[in-house]
């Protein structure tokens, strides 16, 4: 896994104060992206030991709400283990902080993934540039969905649970 930074003190990318992982590598390409240096999955730096201790310094404070997964997307081939296996370690060492996902993905094609047991919230969908809206909380169109994972999960195959309507 490839990564291009890691934001701290974020309130932009889910509740609370954040660490934020923007990871390399996506292959949705949204007309529109906000962040297209980071689709190329050979493009940022390794994320390599420095990278995961500065993360756990994070969040270490306890004024940090959790981690935010975003890029790129966390669930590109080229990144998928990797973020599982580091979710699941934050979870163990964190258990009382939410882990947020941002993919270019749908719930239905993501929800049987591993890696759902260790996410809190997971927003989904590609960016539209035609359905951008400013006014939503956590997303940039009106096509995305902010899922609550676990309550989801406990409803099989039922719609997702939204953690915000909008």
């Amino acid at each position: 896994m490839r990564y291009h930074n890691i934001t701290k003190d974020d309130m932009l990318n889910g509740d609370g104060l954040r660490v934020v992982l923007w990871v390399a590598g996506c292959a949705h390409c949204c007309k529109d992206c906000h962040n297209p240096v980071t689709w190329d999955p050979d493009g940022g730096v390794p994320f390599d030991e420095k990278a995961r201790e500065e993360i756990f310094d994070q969040l270490d404070k306890p004024y940090i709400s959790g981690i935010t997964f975003s890029g790129g997307d966390p669930f590109h081939a080229a990144n998928r283990p990797e973020v599982r296996s580091f979710m699941a370690e934050i979870k163990e060492k964190y258990p009382g902080k939410t882990i947020w996902l941002y993919t270019g993905d749908v719930w239905e094609n993501v929800r049987n993934d591993a890696a759902m047991q260790y996410i809190d919230v997971l927003v989904d969908g590609e960016f539209v540039a035609e359905e951008k809206d400013a006014t939503l909380c956590w997303k940039g169109s009106r096509n995305q969905r902010v899922i609550d994972v676990q309550e989801s999960l406990k409803r099989k195959e039922a719609p997702p649970v939204l953690h915000c309507e909008n």
